[in-house]
C-alpha cells in the first residue's frame, strides 16, 4: 500500500482544480474560466486497491496582487509546497510565463521531486508545436518527468495517476476509504455560492466578494442554509443583487441546484448582500471571514 500528499501548484488558472476533480472523478474544488477562483488548501481524496493519493489543491500562486488576502493565498500555496511528498506542477501547454518561472524557482528551493503537467494540451494547433516545448521546459529543471494532459477532456490522466502512485511513499491509508475530501458541507456550500457569483460577475467584483455561512441546519430531511455575501462597496452590493433581485436569485438557484446534487437531499438556501470596507485587504477581517493559515 502507498499513501502520500501531492501539491497541485502552479500560476493562477493554469486548471489545477479542474485537474483534481477530474482524476476524483467529483467535484472537491470550486472552478471559473476567472485566476484565482481557488483561494484555499483543499484535500482531494483517490483511493484505489493499492494506493491512496491525497491531493492538495491550492490557491495560483500570484506575485503581481499585494493585497492581503492575495499574501494569504501565496503563504498557503507555499506551505503545501514545503509540506508534500511530491510536487504537481502545472502549466498550460505553450504559455510559460514570468509567474510559471517564478514558481519553479519556489520548487527548485524547497527541494521536493515534482512532475510538470502541461495541461490544456487540446487547445494545441498543430500538435507539432508540443514536442519543443516539452523539450523546452525539461531543460528548466530536472524534473521526475513530464506529463501533457487535459483536464478538461480527461487526457492521459491514467497515467499520471499510475506514476504518482509508482513515487508514493509506502504507508497504509490515512483516510477513510470512500472520503473525498476534509472539507464539510459548510465550507463546500460557501464555495458553491462564490462559483456562481464568479461565473455572473464582470470585472472586479468576484475579487472582492467572499461568502460566509452563517446558518447550517437539518430540518425535516432538508438542509437549511443561511450565507451572507460579502462585498466591499455599497456600489458592489447593487451589482451582486442586481435589478429587482434578479442576480441574486439566478446565483441561489443554481448554488441550491449543485449543492441537492452533491449532498443528496432537498436544500433550502437564503443569501444576504452585506458591505465590509476593504475586508480583502484587512488581515484582521480576513481571520473573521476564515482565511487563516
Amino acid at each position: 500500500m502507498r499513501c502520500g500528499f501531492v501539491g497541485v501548484v502552479g500560476r493562477p488558472n493554469v486548471g489545477k482544480s479542474t485537474l483534481i476533480n477530474a482524476i476524483l472523478g467529483t467535484k472537491v474544488s470550486i472552478t471559473s474560466p476567472k485566476p484565482q477562483t481557488t483561494r484555499y488548501c483543499i484535500l482531494g481524496i483517490k483511493t484505489t486497491d493499492d494506493a491512496q493519493i491525497v491531493f492538495v489543491d491550492t490557491p495560483g500562486i500570484n506575485y503581481n496582487e499585494k493585497r492581503a488576502l492575495n499574501r494569504y493565498m501565496n503563504r498557503a500555496a507555499h506551505g503545501a509546497i514545503e509540506d508534500v511528498d511530491i510536487l504537481l506542477f502545472v502549466v498550460e501547454a505553450l504559455k510559460w510565463t514570468a509567474q510559471d518561472e517564478r514558481v519553479l524557482r519556489r520548487i527548485l528551493a524547497s527541494g521536493k521531486r515534482a512532475i510538470v503537467v502541461l495541461n490544456k494540451v487540446d487547445n494545441v494547433r498543430p500538435r507539432s508545436k508540443l514536442l519543443p516545448f516539452i523539450e523546452e521546459t525539461a531543460g528548466r529543471l530536472e524534473f521526475e518527468d513530464i506529463v501533457p494532459v487535459s483536464a478538461r477532456r480527461g487526457d492521459n490522466l491514467d497515467r499520471l495517476e499510475a506514476m504518482l502512485t509508482e513515487r508514493l511513499p509506502l504507508g497504509e491509508r490515512l483516510f477513510p476509504e470512500g472520503m473525498l475530501t476534509d472539507r464539510g458541507e459548510k465550507f463546500i456550500a460557501a464555495e458553491l455560492i462564490r462559483e456562481k457569483l464568479i461565473h455572473r460577475l464582470e470585472q472586479e467584483v468576484p475579487y472582492r466578494l467572499s461568502v460566509e455561512i452563517e446558518e447550517m441546519s437539518d430540518h425535516r430531511g432538508a438542509l437549511h442554509v443561511g450565507a451572507v455575501i460579502w462585498v466591499e462597496r455599497q456600489g458592489q452590493k447593487g451589482i451582486v443583487i442586481g435589478r429587482g433581485g434578479e442576480m441574486l436569485k439566478q446565483v441561489g438557484t443554481s448554488a441550491r441546484r449543485d449543492m441537492r446534487k452533491l449532498f443528496g437531499r432537498g436544500v433550502h438556501l437564503k443569501l444576504w448582500v452585506k458591505v465590509k470596507e476593504g475586508w480583502s485587504d484587512s488581515e484582521r477581517a480576513l481571520a473573521k471571514l476564515g482565511y487563516t493559515d
